[in-house]
């Protein structure tokens, strides 16, 4: 923990943003080594000013750091630093990443495989089931659900994908020790146990409406792409559409009712190239190129397949439903894993078709030549 109030005190240094602290830190290894750097070394990063350098030499607030550090371990959090292999793959590779995350629960390496599910906090009928669906549909096929725990469609698809047994991480507008909306500390507590709750801000922070639109940012970039339900046309998921393609991930939308209100939002993002949601089929059809997973192809010119290169977990799977389908339950019981894992390399093998899914949640092996 002790090496931890150094990230935290360079993030409360003026004028060091998300670029200039990644910057920082790639080219010196550490915060730590951020403040014993003489000035002359620190103006050879980009992006940094003689004034920010001299904050950086004149930092004085380390009581304030070692504070932040000792609640977060009375609190029993996380924090993950930019640089921890536990930092999220995705989310790393975007412009401003945050420079770590406050995390209560687990993040884990199947989690790269996400999807973000967000939209209005108001949904009428259809919204709330097309929400609950896709996200139930997803979560059995080993897709994470990223959303903000917001009333409405976040809180639906974080539900979903738990009432599946699958993986969902939230991420917060506010402290992580501060629930929002109070209502949800049912699904925090649940959300923690079978996923991670995240936030970029420290302890104590409350819910201001400054704090949602930067959040976004991080759902998206948590994700490989983002599907947006229902949303009017100046819905704060339309944010979250938008940093997506910043950060070049695909946008989903699902269509409605051109009369309704809620629909302006989505009916205008599949105007604007949107990828049009009728069912999970239509998300999962782009995950294989989100991922640039390599798919077995057919050939009439040839008796060899080239075999996509598998992980250990892939050829153990492979290896447990090679001779005859089997139940997702045989496969967990016979492979020694546990269900979202599974669910996650299933899927991952169906996109390099390699197997197949079958009524009833039986699985087996494509037939090749």
């Amino acid at each position: 923990m002790d090496d931890l109030k150094y990230w935290i005190a360079l993030r409360l240094v003026p004028n060091v943003g998300e670029v200039l602290f990644k910057n920082l830190v790639l080219k010196f290894g550490t915060p730590r080594n951020v403040f014993e750097a003489k000035p002359a070394e620190l103006q050879t990063v980009d992006g940094i000013g003689e004034k920010t350098i001299q904050a950086i030499r004149n930092f004085r607030e380390w009581d304030r750091a070692e504070n932040e550090v000792s609640k977060i371990k009375n609190l029993g959090f996380k924090l993950i630093p930019l640089t921890d292999s536990k930092y999220p793959p995705n989310l790393f590779n975007i412009y401003n990443p945050p420079p770590f995350l406050y995390v209560k629960g687990d993040i884990l390496p199947g989690d790269d495989m996400a999807i973000a599910i967000v939209g209005t906090r108001v949904p009428d009928r259809y919204g709330r089931f097309v929400t609950g669906n896709l996200a139930e549909e997803l979560a059995a096929r080993g897709v994470t659900i990223v959303s903000g725990m917001a009333r409405g469609i976040d809180s639906i698809a974080h539900a979903g994908a738990l009432k599946r047994g699958g993986r969902t991480l939230s991420v917060l507008g506010s402290g992580l020790d501060v629930i929002y909306p109070p209502e949800n500390k049912r699904l925090y507590d649940a959300i923690s146990k079978q996923g991670a709750v995240i936030s970029e801000l420290p302890i104590g922070a409350t819910p201001d409406s400054l704090n949602f639109p930067k959040r976004n940012r991080i759902i998206s970039g948590l994700s490989l792409g983002v599907a947006v339900i229902q949303a009017s046309g100046k819905s704060g998921s339309l944010i979250t559409a938008t940093f997506a393609i910043e950060q070049d991930r695909e946008v989903f939308a699902v269509p409605g009712n051109i009369g309704t209100k809620l629909s302006q939002g989505t009916n205008k993002l599949i105007k604007r190239g949107a990828k049009l949601v009728e069912s999970v089929e239509d998300i999962l059809v782009e995950i294989e190129s989100l991922r640039r997973l390599p798919t077995h192809q057919s050939s009439e010119e040839s008796d060899v397949h080239l075999l996509p290169e598998l992980s250990r977990e892939e050829g153990l799977l492979c290896s447990v439903i090679k001779d005859k389908p089997l139940h997702i339950d045989k496969i967990i019981q016979l492979a020694g894993i546990d269900s979202a894992r599974a669910l996650s390399v299933l899927l991952s093998l169906e996109l390099k078709g390699l197997i197949v899914q079958m009524p009833g949640k039986i699985f087996k092996t494509r037939n090749l030549k």
